[in-house]
Parts: structure tokens; C-alpha cells; sequence
């Protein structure tokens, strides 16, 4: 039985409330373990399994920072949904190779969800970053 976009809001808010306090572990949670976690064109490419994502998010809250995500539109299907979001926050570290140098940081970000038949998990993630937007607002100068 497809779960209903409640359950799959509840699920991803549930997931940005993580993202926000960088609690690694609670986004970890929020997958499945073998879950496929995908950053478009982030250089491991796909990866498997709560341990290589365990990877990304430790590096990405030490790059990014007073993370705020607000949503702006939902599209859902079975057992999947596209979230339209802005990210908001700072740049301490070096997110995506550049030097951020705790400068302030606000982009687009598109997040393609899969869920687990029960919606406990999101089976897989896949995300598109307005990359344009922050190679503009992080020049390397």
C-alpha cells in the first residue's frame, strides 16, 4: 500500500530537523541502510549504505553551517516525492571544493526522495544543487 504525502512529509521535515542541528546519526536514522544517497555530481558519485553517506554528512556539517531549509514545493507518487527547497546558512569550511570562508550562502536545492514500502526510510536521495548560485556567491578571488 503507497504511503500518503503526510507520512512522506513527516519523514523528510523529520530529516531537514536533523540536517539543522548536524546531528550526523539522527539523518542517518532517517535511511534506510542500504539506501542509495546521491549528490549530482559530487565526486564519489551514488553511494550505498549509511556508512559511505555517514561520509558526506560529516564533511558537509563541517563545510556548511546554521543550516535552514524551507521548503517551496512538493510533487508526490507513490512511494516517492520531489521537494523544491532553499537552503540558507554559512559557508565555515570549503563545501563543494571552494573556500567558503564562513561567508553567507543561500541556494536552490532539489531533493528526489524514494521511500521504503512502510515509510519508515527513505530508500534513496537523490540532490540537485543550484551550483550556479553558490560558485556565484563564493568567488574564489
Amino acid at each position: 500500500m503507497p504511503i500518503s504525502p503526510q507520512e512522506m512529509d513527516r519523514k523528510i521535515d523529520e530529516h531537514f530537523g536533523f540536517e539543522a542541528t548536524d546531528d550526523v546519526e539522527g539523518v542517518l536514522a532517517t535511511l534506510a541502510p542500504d539506501a542509495t544517497h546521491d549528490i549530482v555530481g559530487y565526486p564519489t558519485g551514488p553511494t550505498h549504505g549509511r556508512d559511505r553517506a555517514r561520509e558526506f554528512y560529516t564533511q558537509m556539517f563541517s563545510d556548511l553551517s546554521e543550516s535552514r531549509v524551507t521548503s517551496l514545493r512538493r510533487l508526490y507518487g507513490e512511494n516517492f516525492m520531489v521537494d523544491e527547497s532553499m537552503w540558507e546558512g554559512r559557508a565555515p569550511g570549503r563545501p563543494f571544493g571552494l573556500d567558503g570562508r564562513d561567508r553567507p550562502l543561500k541556494f536552490r536545492i532539489l531533493h528526489v526522495l524514494e521511500f521504503t514500502p512502510d515509510g519508515l526510510h527513505i530508500q534513496r536521495e537523490q540532490v540537485w544543487l543550484d551550483m550556479a548560485a553558490i560558485v556565484q556567491q563564493l568567488p574564489q578571488d
